[in-house]
């Protein structure tokens, strides 16, 4: 299935001299009149191709009076997945492979989100970090997974859609584990979704993962995990947005 990218103009470019790249920032904000404020950022990666989707979900749910005020946020390249622009192979993943000669670049791409590019946009609009959210689909989600697994994680609520659990021989599995070994605790909700109908191998990956934080819990960790039945890796998205912010700001589960 050949995705497609978002249809809006970045709000701003984003430069990091260190990564060599100038990161697409898409927003949708608020009327300035809005309220109350500051407003939580939901921030979702692979932006060039989520973006829409994840505002279409966050507009259902705030005219639907079931979310608050908030700036939906896409980060991207504003490249397509086989340009060389295109940095994700190597910006969402925590170790190095060999199928990506660039990859285990996830800890810089980190310190840029959660650093120059978070102080942008805390400088444009009135944000509460706290109540924040990051969110990934596919590869994406590997590197929400590696952000949330710190020993004072910048974004507390974090959304996984389909989590590329198996790259590099499942590292992901391995550094969790070796989190839980240092640290017992870790506040703050972790939200995952997938389709019934993704790949056997996805579904048996989030098993492992599931299994592990069951037989090794984090203190004040809470975990929502949704089976969307009839999706699959593709057509999850809108209900996985949907369910996501639902399960972080409204009333009802979903």
């Amino acid at each position: 299935m050949t995705l497609s990218t978002t249809r809006q103009a970045p709000a701003f470019f984003s430069r990091s001299d260190e990564l060599e790249t100038d990161y697409a920032v898409y927003v949708h904000a608020p009327e300035a009149s809005a309220g109350p404020w500051p407003w939580p950022a939901l921030i979702f990666l692979d932006g060039d191709y989520a973006f829409d989707g994840a505002v279409k979900a966050y507009q259902a749910l705030r005219e639907a009076g079931v979310v608050p005020p908030a700036v939906v946020v896409g980060v991207g390249y504003a490249k397509p997945f086989n340009d060389p622009g295109n940095r994700r192979g190597r910006d969402y993943t925590p170790t190095a492979a060999p199928e990506e000669p660039t990859s285990g670049g996830a800890d810089r791409f980190l310190a840029h989100l959660t650093g120059p590019l978070w102080m942008e946009l805390a400088r444009r609009y009135p944000l509460h970090r706290e109540s924040s959210v990051l969110a990934g689909h596919s590869l994406s989600s590997l590197l929400v997974l590696h952000a949330l697994f710190q020993p004072r994680p910048f974004f507390r609520r974090v959304l996984v859609g389909a989590p590329s659990i198996w790259w590099d021989n499942r590292s992901i599995l391995g550094i969790m584990k070796r989190f839980r070994d240092q640290q017992a605790s870790l506040t703050a909700h972790l939200f995952i979704g997938v389709g019934t109908d993704e790949t056997v191998s996805m579904l048996g990956d989030l098993l492992l993962m599931e299994k592990q934080l069951a037989e090794r819990p984090f203190a004040g960790l809470e975990i929502t995990s949704v089976k969307f039945p009839g999706r699959d890796h593709y057509n999850v998205t809108p209900d996985l947005f949907s369910a996501g912010l639902r399960m972080f700001f409204g009333s009802a589960n979903p």
